[in-house]
């Protein structure tokens, strides 16, 4: 993608918001945990509903048992006078991806992008089997946690990490996310008993219901509505193959392509700082620094990342708008988001947020 300098056809991330991440959330609908989100959302920005040129949703249909269940969220939203509205059927990262580029063709200045997904209902881990190959591999019923297994002992078994250093990313991880208000696991978390060899639980994620938003605006626009913009340099997500007999578990070539194209390796740029990796399983943080060549100098994660929080179909949202909000907050200068979706990191999207020095 091509680097840009904050010109008017320049989009940026000037407002997040995320709801607490509970294990369960019985008591409401997902319109209701998603409303207290959008209001918030919008009101860091002071836009009202009608202000908002382009909206775009991520979430699944698996989750909430019910066809076409993303039309009830926009009760939320409010679609009355008729907005200009899409969605994705999969993480809210890829529903950013569209708005950004609604929003480079000039079409809209500002867009609304959110996410939610609640996972306590159901047996996530059977849920997610639906994804995979439906003739030879899904009649198997591997859960996603037996899969991330078989890619944390490959990992293993080319020495490119040792269960201790899984288990003090896991430990680094939530000990960051100790003074964040809406993490789900925070602190001292026990690393506990083997759940699928050699992941234990204290390498997984937690399962839990959430919901999160994002406002973009482009150029002046984006100045005008926070004082310190996260301007998106680049994005781009790729796939690899669906069999998971002829990738190497061990690599994400998806992940490094679309980092190389979103510009995570411009040597003429000033340095990443942070990274927000969407690694669900401390196995795939190794899998990701590798293939981001992110060395000791950048914080990965200093949200605690989705070892604190995952709720599945907006986990990925998250991670490109905490990154985005420590730009925001001065925290951080250049830093990379990454959201992935389907087995062992199947298909990844990685994006460079920065901020800029004004006068």
């Amino acid at each position: 993608m091509t680097r840009h300098d904050g010109t008017a056809g320049d989009v940026a991330v000037v407002a997040f918001a995320q709801s607490d991440h509970r294990r369960r959330s019985d008591e409401i609908s997902e319109v209701e945990m998603l409303m207290p989100v959008l209001h918030e959302v919008l009101g860091r920005t002071g836009l009202k509903t009608g202000d908002i040129g382009f909206t775009c949703s991520g979430s699944s249909d698996y989750l909430a048992g019910r066809a076409f269940s993303f039309t009830m969220a926009l009760d939320g939203v409010g679609a009355w006078p008729p907005i200009s509205e899409s969605h994705v059927e999969t993480d809210g990262a890829w529903a950013l991806y569209e708005a950004w580029v609604k929003l480079l063709t000039g079409e809209a200045d500002t867009a609304l992008v959110y996410a939610y997904g609640k996972s306590s209902p159901g047996e996530i881990r059977d849920v997610l089997t639906r994804q995979l190959d439906p003739y030879y591999v899904a009649p198997l019923w591997p859960d996603s946690v037996a899969l991330a297994a078989l890619q944390a002992q490959a990992l293993i078994d080319t020495g490119a990490t040792a269960e201790p250093a899984l288990a003090s990313i896991a430990a680094r991880s939530r000990a960051d996310a100790a003074s964040h208000p809406h993490a789900q696991l925070k602190g001292a978390v026990p690393q506990g008993e083997y759940v699928v060899r050699p992941l234990r639980t204290g390498d997984c994620p937690p399962i839990g219901d959430g919901a999160a938003a994002v406002v973009l605006a482009t150029g002046d626009r984006a100045r005008e509505l926070c004082e310190r913009p996260a301007w998106i340099r680049g994005m781009d997500h790729r796939a690899e193959a669906h069999s998971l007999g002829v990738r190497d578990l061990t690599d994400s070539p998806s992940t490094r392509l679309a980092a190389q194209r979103a510009g995570v390796f411009d040597r003429t740029a000033r340095p990443v700082d942070t990274a927000e990796l969407h690694a669900p399983f401390t196995s795939q943080e190794v899998v990701l620094r590798r293939a981001l060549d992110l060395d000791g100098r950048v914080r990965v994660n200093p949200s605690g990342g989705a070892l604190a929080a995952n709720p599945v179909m907006a986990a990925g949202l998250i991670r490109l708008g905490e990154a985005a909000a420590r730009i925001h907050r001065g925290e951080s200068d250049r830093a990379v988001a990454h959201a992935t979706s389907g087995p062992c990191l199947q298909q990844n999207l990685v994006a460079v947020l920065e901020g800029e020095d004004r006068a």
